[in-house]
């Protein structure tokens, strides 16, 4: 009787326990969730070095902090904004406005934008300095803390605003294909992020003059007026003609402008501008069409003349530089460049005649980013050596090589320094911290934590989240997965599986940050009795050139092979069901969901394709060409990775979703491929998300991933 009524009182606490656990919906795990917010671990807003203090928010009011004693003060509050902008007679703000640091050699300060101006203030907080009035459709804006002026652009002209608010006309072409300090040259491919390059004191700017007029018209349309409207974009696809780029130079001493003389062929990709340090020079990484050879170049920045070709790198599959040059301070003569020449992506010193005078780091992981210190005796750089599921900070002491790790934390860092580069400011997670943030003063080694974010999950049902590896097709490459599956796995029961691809370049979707880095969808379905699963195949980034480059000119082989061991590691798991698995995945994850579903259709029950690529030859000139090379030069690459000829081999349920203003992967892929469909007899479902561009984001992504749950939920639970 006893042993009964112990037995019954566990029973009774344990599902006392389980009661008390709460169930996340979507709204609380999805961007754009009403309380997703609640979810995300919490940060310290605004935090960043200005000089050698460092500020953040504090409610309504700017903190700045002293690293030695990390004593505090208000350095600005919402109120004095609000007193500072009313004598100015601009509007007030509702609260802290985004808070941006500049600084040069000297002097440094905050500034915000609110109410159609730049508002500098001073360093200290107490005015305001400088007030920079901007024109409806400004954007793309470039400050020089040098001379204190901003470069932005508005439509297709290029523009400078001095201090003293004036605004100058840099160029603007009655041709709208014509654009000026364009951000979307080559389509963002090399690194590119701007348009706009001020040389290092401010006397000139440099910028990417855009021609798009020979690149045909794609239409899309805008269905959100009464008579839809058609949208017409410029989209060179793998094969056709591309844009033309020119660089011009803007001098503010007689503001006149001179185009840098880069002759033909003129489908050339411009990329990573350098200025010189005295401000004479131009350097530009030029890269050919084919992508498989890259020129180091000199240009003369007063006259646009070509002085020098400093050395050229190739590779019988491509060479992509994504790293501008990194001038030492003190030695003009010498730059850092980056690149994978040796396997791996690393850094290298070389003299401006273009002689290479050593190799700086090198081992076989990959250099993430670099800068230097003022001093030009260290370098800092982030780096995948401790592990390729870790980013960690270390300190290079350029002349000889040595690393010293400054993050001695596993988990995935992003580091912030001081300008000095005495102060490091540590966030990071790792699969059992959802954030840490500490402050370190590199000289003394003295350490102090800022935040310990608590468990944001906490109260609420977890899943089981794993990461481990298992062998690559080839049988030697390890490759990294996660699993994540419900908290108690019943014996004798059978699991559906989900496996969540993306399998493509530039994308590392297994990492050491919070839980493994599992998607929150992944966390939802674990909980509702799924097990999701995820591997970083051969293709994917951050593992050298060879475990990238490997699918060259076939996309889709490798990367299936390797999913298909994945799923033949799953099978051995006595929990999972054979019978039920399914797949999903965006973009590149969408082409390889249907490359999946496809070519195994014995194995997949269920797949969702998001922004499905179908045919590369409908997708855009520089990705494409750099993976597939040109349709002509490779015929055969491009039919066997055209899923419209195998629309046939379609068995089990397969959804496809596209957003109709998709400028990245266009409605043509999937349109595409129902037609072939229809013409094969087989019956895929479908949903657009009107008005969305090749994500669906904002508060229709809960909408989104609804449908996705409910779609495994009618065929494959």
């Amino acid at each position: 009787m006893k042993l009964r009524f112990l037995f019954i009182l566990a029973i009774t606490q344990f599902m006392a326990v389980s009661a008390q656990l709460k169930e996340f919906s979507l709204d609380n795990l999805m961007p754009g969730g009403k309380t997703y917010a609640r979810f995300v671990p919490k940060n310290i807003k605004q935090l960043q070095f200005l000089g050698e203090n460092y500020i953040y928010q504090k409610g309504d009011s700017i903190m700045i902090v002293k690293p030695g004693n990390h004593k505090e003060k208000v350095l600005v509050t919402v109120k004095d904004i609000n007193r500072f902008i009313a004598e100015k007679g601009l509007k007030p703000v509702g609260s802290m406005p985004r808070i941006s640091v500049w600084e040069d050699e000297k002097e440094n300060g905050i500034s915000f934008l609110h109410d159609k101006h730049f508002i500098h203030l001073s360093a200290d907080g107490s005015s305001i300095e400088q007030l920079y009035p901007l024109e409806k459709g400004d954007t793309d804006f470039d400050f020089d803390p040098h001379k204190r002026q901003y470069a932005l652009t508005n439509e297709n002209g290029l523009y400078i605003i001095s201090p003293n608010g004036e605004r100058i006309t840099v160029g603007k072409d009655s041709n709208g294909y014509i654009s000026m300090g364009a951000n979307n040259v080559h389509r963002n491919e090399f690194g590119i992020k701007k348009g706009t390059f001020w040389s290092p004191k401010g006397n000139a700017l440099a910028f990417y003059r855009m021609n798009e007029t020979m690149v045909g018209d794609y239409p899309l349309v805008d269905i959100s007026a009464r008579e839809a409207k058609l949208k017409n974009i410029k989209y060179p696809m793998a094969g056709m003609r591309s844009h033309e780029v020119t660089v011009g130079v803007f001098r503010l001493s007689d503001r006149n402008t001179v185009y840098l003389h880069t002759g033909t062929p003129k489908d050339r990709y411009f990329t990573n501008i350098t200025w010189s340090p005295d401000e004479k020079e131009i350097y530009i990484q030029e890269l050919n069409r084919r992508q498989d050879t890259c020129l180091v170049e000199v240009y003369d920045a007063a006259s646009g003349k070509h002085l020098r070709t400093l050395f050229t790198e190739t590779n019988e599959k491509y060479v992509e530089p994504e790293n501008p040059l990194i001038f030492i301070p003190g030695k003009p003569e010498l730059f850092i460049y980056t690149s994978r020449k040796d396997g791996y992506r690393h850094l290298y010193l070389y003299d401006t005649s273009g002689k290479m005078i050593r190799q700086i780091t090198r081992g076989e992981w990959e250099v993430l980013s670099a800068e230097i210190d003022p001093t030009g005796k260290y370098l800092y750089i982030t780096s995948t050596e401790a592990s390729p599921l870790e980013v960690n900070l270390y300190r290079v002491t350029l002349s000889n090589g040595k690393r010293e790790r400054l993050t001695p934390a596993n988990g995935v860092h992003t580091p912030l320094m001081s300008k000095s580069g005495r102060y490091m400011i540590d966030r990071y997670s790792n699969h059992n911290t959802p954030r840490m943030i500490d402050f370190s003063d590199l000289k003394t080694g003295k350490t102090k934590n800022l935040l310990c974010a608590p468990d944001p999950y906490d109260g609420y049902a977890m899943p089981d989240i794993k990461c481990g590896t298992i062998k690559a097709a080839d049988g030697e490459t390890d490759l990294y997965y996660r699993l994540t599956q419900p908290a108690k796995i019943e014996t004798g029961k059978k699991y559906p599986v989900i496996v969540y691809v993306y399998g493509g370049p530039h994308v590392q979707q297994v990492r050491d940050g919070w839980k493994w880095d599992a998607r929150g969808w992944d966390i939802y379905m674990a909980n509702r009795g799924y097990i999701i699963f995820t591997i970083d195949g051969r293709g994917s980034a951050n593992r050298g050139s060879a475990f990238e480059n490997v699918t060259h000119r076939q996309l889709g082989k490798i990367e299936l092979q390797d999913q298909m061991e994945g799923i033949k590691w799953l099978k051995s798991l006595p929990y999972v069901d054979e019978n039920r698995i399914g797949v999903h995945g965006w973009s590149f994850g969408g082409f390889m969901t249907t490359n999946m579903m496809l070519n195994n259709p014995e194995t997949f029950k269920t797949g969702v394709a998001g922004g499905p690529v179908i045919d590369w030859k409908y997708y855009e000139i520089m990705y494409g060409e750099r993976y597939m090379g040109s349709p002509k030069e490779n015929a055969q690459g491009y039919k066997n990775s055209n899923l419209n000829r195998i629309a046939g081999n379609l068995q089990g349920h397969l959804l496809l979703i596209h957003g109709d203003q998709d400028p990245v992967v266009v409605w043509q892929h999937s349109l595409s491929f129902l037609k072939s469909c229809i013409q094969s007899g087989t019956y895929p479902d479908y949903f657009v998300y009107p008005g969305h561009f090749h994500n669906v984001l904002g508060p229709d992504r809960v909408h989104l991933y609804e449908k996705i749950t409910r779609y495994f939920d009618d065929y494959l639970k």
